[in-house]
């Protein structure tokens, strides 16, 4: 308590301080989030920094040590390398006090992030900014399958939104900084300053453009990148050779890579799902399934060493082209099935590096395999893994841009852009004709959360019709006289009646405005029916559908009700509901998931 105290009362003297100066010189909006912007850029350079040193220090102390101290190498099989199966049980073990005091923090992943970024005020604490990155870094160091780049995005995320909370900003400028934190993780990791940008304007803000915040975000991630090279070198997390193409039908053989990786991306998608899906439905103490997956993934790295940690080490490897096409073939499968399990058995950690290891090593495969079909060609098996692994990032994200100018950074080689281009735009086509979602919104749609969408759609969509539908529906029966109907109308408040037949089904509509735009003889009132003048083809609405749905169909025909029928029979009223009812159950929802928002805050 007395620590939270007095990290508020210091972040309110510098909220003080900053507020003096931005008045004193009379700093304008923009500037002022600029500057914020290099202070993001700064610390996010300086987290991913800690992040990566912490990674490494937990893998010397686990891998290197041990294999030390036993004389075996990862390299080479020996029995003593049976000890490796318990390395990612140690990370789980370790994690148990962290799911148990913060498990909170740990939950959700980057789709949460996302979700919480662009749906609920882009309000992120600061406490996840220790715990989940010591948690991935656990993962990680004891050769847990996932990636680094989520967690340092998030990370960084919510350092600019702390920065934001303290001024008090806006929503989206709110948001702004949040991506200025992103993309200065993901800069600083690859030293890649213009895919960070994209980054985050890609995936974080969903290709939101604005002059204004595409300025912050391109200052944060260079000076991301300029503390990481001030701290690291001017290096990259992976190394390519220069690239160059020995022929253009080779172009031809990059549009079939681009075929087979947003295929593979696909397949990647829905495999990683139905194994989270079986993990999650396994029943076991949620503090003990870390120790399972962490057995399951030791027992796969104890026969396939390349599927521990984030794998650059070995991408860069298959970069150089020194790896066996059918070695490369298998861990497409294996390691596919390891990060799965990491991150289904809830192991914190990222996508995005495994997404780049599965590239590249079905890129690599590809090439090998082109080099015994075309030996003349002189094709070089490391540029067709460097290619897919941007292809299949993009294929598997729906980000192509990302992963264009992230090559291109890598590689610093102008040639690679044709390749590249052609390859992710049809691996992106591929992979998005045979799934809608990408790899980070799987879960959210699962939830009926639409990204794209926005917050009053998503809503909407959360809300079923059987939720609030009146369910003591007045009908009346078809065959009823005008003359009746007259009557009828007197004793009531309602505007439109659903006629029904005598097994109670659905025939039809009539509204007071049908009746009241006809004239009739007084004899006839008692000749005709309310069934002559009602609307028989009516439209109407299922008990589980939401209520954006029915809206869209209120909308079509701008009427004020819908009838509700049973699905089975599609013709048994069971209900009815109106554009007013609607309106106030939005109200209510919104009402009461804000009072939840400030609460959580």
């Amino acid at each position: 308590m007395t620590f939270g105290l007095k990290h508020n009362a210091f972040l309110e003297r510098v909220r003080l301080v900053l507020s003096c100066v931005q008045t004193s010189f009379k700093i304008s909006e923009n500037t002022f989030l600029i500057i914020l912007a290099v202070i993001i850029g700064v610390l996010g350079g300086l987290g991913n920094y800690a992040f990566r040193k912490t990674i490494e220090f937990i893998h010397w102390g686990v891998f290197t040590q041990t294999e030390h101290l036993l004389g075996f190498s990862l390299e080479e099989w020996s029995f003593q390398r049976l000890v490796v199966i318990f390395f990612p049980v140690i990370g789980g073990l370790l994690l148990i006090p962290l799911l148990y005091w913060f498990g909170e923090d740990l939950k959700g992943g980057f789709s949460a992030f996302l979700e919480r970024v662009n749906l609920r005020g882009a309000k992120l604490r600061l406490r996840p900014i220790f715990t989940r990155g010591f948690g991935a870094a656990l993962t990680l160091g004891t050769g847990g399958s996932a990636g680094q780049e989520g967690p340092i995005a998030m990370i960084g995320g919510a350092i600019g939104s702390q920065f934001g909370q303290l001024f008090k900003m806006s929503g989206d400028r709110l948001k702004v900084l949040v991506a200025c934190g992103a993309a200065a993780g993901v800069a600083a990791t690859f030293n890649a300053p213009i895919a960070g940008v994209f980054f985050a304007q890609e995936i974080v803000l969903l290709a939101a453009f604005e002059l204004s915040s595409f300025t912050s975000i391109v200052i944060a991630s260079g000076m991301a990148t300029v503390v990481s090279r001030a701290l690291l070198g001017n290096t990259s997390e992976l190394y390519a050779p220069p690239y160059v193409v020995n022929s253009l039908w080779e172009l031809l053989l990059y549009v079939v890579l681009g075929f087979l990786v947003g295929a593979l991306a696909a397949l990647f998608i829905d495999t990683h799902f139905k194994i989270k899906d079986r993990l999650a439905a396994v029943q076991m103490p949620r503090l003990t399934k870390p120790l399972l997956g962490g057995l399951l993934v030791g027992l796969i790295g104890c026969v396939f060493p390349q599927v521990f940690g984030n794998g650059y080490e070995f991408i860069s490897s298959v970069l150089l082209g020194s790896q066996t096409w059918y070695l490369l073939g298998a861990l497409v499968i294996i390691k596919a099935v390891a990060t799965s399990i990491t991150l289904g058995s809830g192991l914190p950690g990222g996508l995005f590096a495994p997404c780049l290891y599965l590239g590249a090593v079905a890129g690599g495969a590809f090439g090998h395999v082109a080099v015994q079909l075309f030996p003349s060609m002189q094709i070089a098996p490391g540029a067709y893994a460097m290619v897919g692994m941007g292809a299949f990032l993009a294929a598997a994200t729906h980000s192509p841009m990302t992963a264009i100018f992230l090559l291109f950074e890598i590689t610093d080689s102008y040639e690679v852009i044709i390749p590249i281009m052609l390859t992710c735009v049809i691996g992106t086509a591929v992979a998005r004709h045979f799934k809608k979602d990408s790899l980070e919104t799987v879960e959210l749609s699962r939830l009926g959360i639409d990204l794209e969408a926005g917050k009053e759609r998503n809503i909407m969509k959360s809300l079923s019709v059987g939720q609030v539908m009146i369910r003591d529906v007045e009908t009346i029966p078809e065959y009823m006289t005008l003359r009746r109907f007259t009557r009828f109308m007197e004793s009531t408040h309602h505007t439109n009646f659903p006629l029904v037949n005598s097994d109670g089904e659905l025939t039809g509509i009539i509204s007071v405005q049908d009746f009241m735009g006809a004239v009739f003889e007084p004899d006839l009132m008692d000749l005709v029916v309310v069934k002559e003048l009602a609307t028989t083809n009516v439209i109407t609405v299922h008990a589980d559908e939401n209520l954006d749905q029915a809206m869209r169909k209120i909308g079509y025909r701008n009427i004020e009700q819908l009838p509700v029928v049973d699905r089975e029979t599609h013709c048994t009223l069971v209900g009815i509901i109106s554009r007013r009812d609607m309106v106030s159950a939005y109200n209510r929802a919104l009402m009461s998931r804000t009072l939840e928002e400030h609460e959580r805050d």
